[in-house]
């Protein structure tokens, strides 16, 4: 008994012996092998990847920024110099090698720091930046400001296309309407038809703001007004509209696929000096001129056209223009005609600034537009031009002090700051709130 115990005991240490020899030895092939690149974005298919080599020699540390179809992320180079960054989609993204995480001496020699790479057949891209001995060219702090802000103004000029119309409707019909984003992507939708029907480009974007508005005008007619009629609470309009907007985008996903679509002359658009160090493409200096001439334009309207004012005075008290002989249910359906065609004439710009056209974009972009509503005051169209301006350059020069991934969420702090002390919004009044 005592000899079996002797055996028995012998045999588990020997067993205990090759278990840790086994372990140390899985241990020193692990640390022995070479370390993986530095990869974020693992979730995704579609894959960026480089290798960071001067003559040779991998460098670590070098910080990679990715951005491009509403996705940003950045990576940190492993000691192998070789980095990788998973996408959500193919597409055009824009790359940037952070020349300041570079050593002394060594600069990208070719191309400059930020480059663009569209997407071939594969759902891998392999990008190198040609890196050598060299002087750099940075870019100041002062001049990465101004051309956020620019960046920003822009953005922000196309959101206010966008948020007056949903303002308006709040205004006239006191409905948060969901469905609104999936008004600005057929702005956008109908443009890319239109083109593939062969429609001359120029003439395809008037055409396809006239079927945004005709748009607006049919959900009025053949949603929102029978259910005004009927006496239906704000509360259930709202959850039809949120229906809406999951119906319409999956139908649109239906017919456009899951891909990104670009408009013609999205993609290689001339830039142009502006200001110091400032450039701005051909398309953005377009898209900033048609909405601010569009903008100017509205304004005018509401302040000096009869049906401006009847707008305003709805907006105001709908009970009070009523009994003052105002034609609340005509004056609704022309704000939902002029809200179908700003939507509209927003997506296309929103197609061309992003760039591309996706079935989900108006849902990416419906918070925004939600934001620069709330913070410069639901129901009224200047306070929802002051707010989308607020936020199109916070979101774009946030970005110089917080890592990209959170620059959306600088904005939205922003707002939720100033209404914690200004709950109506920069330009609305208290009595008006609901």
């Amino acid at each position: 008994m005592n000899s079996a115990t002797a055996e028995d005991s012998t045999f588990f240490s020997r067993a205990l012996k090759l278990f840790l020899v086994a372990i140390l030895a899985f241990a020193g092939v692990l640390f022995a092998s070479p370390a993986m690149a530095d990869t974020v974005g693992d979730e995704y298919e579609n894959k960026i990847l480089g290798n960071v080599k001067n003559e040779g020699t991998p460098l670590g540390g070098v910080k990679i920024i990715v951005e491009g179809n509403g996705y940003s992320a950045e990576v940190v180079t492993d000691v192998d110099g070789k980095w990788a960054i998973g996408v959500p989609e193919a597409g055009t993204y824009e790359i940037t090698l952070v020349e300041d995480t570079l050593p002394d001496g060594i600069a990208v020699l070719e191309g400059g720091a930020t480059q663009t790479v569209e997407w071939g057949f594969t759902n891998t891209v392999v990008w190198n930046f040609f890196i050598g001995e060299g002087e750099r060219n940075p870019t100041s702090q002062l001049d990465q400001f101004f051309m956020r802000v620019f960046a920003g103004i822009n953005f922000g000029l196309l959101l206010g296309l966008a948020a007056i119309g949903l303002s308006l409707v709040f205004g006239t019909t006191a409905l948060p309407n969901f469905a609104h984003g999936e008004m600005v992507t057929m702005g956008a939708l109908f443009t890319l038809f239109l083109t593939l029907a062969g429609v001359p480009l120029l003439l395809s974007f008037p055409i396809a703001v006239a079927l945004s508005a005709l748009f607006g005008w049919g959900l009025d007619a053949a949603v929102w007004a029978p259910l005004r009629a009927r006496g239906v609470g704000i509360v259930q309009l709202m959850i039809v509209s949120i229906g809406l907007s999951l119906t319409f985008r999956y139908i649109t996903q239906a017919f456009l696929g899951g891909g990104t679509e670009q408009l013609p002359g999205a993609l290689g658009s001339p830039e142009i000096p502006i200001f110091r160090t400032v450039t701005l493409s051909v398309n953005d200096l377009i898209s900033m001129g048609v909405s601010l001439v569009v903008l100017i334009a509205f304004a005018m309207w509401l302040l000096r056209s009869k049906m401006g004012k009847a707008t305003r005075a709805v907006s105001d008290n709908a009970d009070l223009a009523a009994a003052s002989g105002i034609d609340v249910d005509r004056v609704i359906r022309v704000v939902w005609i002029m809200a179908g065609g700003l939507a509209g004439l927003a997506g296309i710009m929103w197609a061309y600034f992003r760039p591309g056209l996706k079935w989900d974009m108006g849902e990416k972009i419906l918070l925004f537009i939600f934001a620069a509503g709330v913070l410069g005051g639901l129901g009224t169209a200047f306070g929802a031009f002051v707010g989308a301006m607020i936020v199109g350059v916070l979101i774009e020069t946030s970005a110089q002090i917080i890592p990209s991934d959170l620059k959306y969420v600088g904005a939205l702090v922003v707002m939720i700051v100033i209404l914690l002390f200004r709950p109506q919004g920069i330009l609305g009044r208290r009595e008006r709130i609901g």
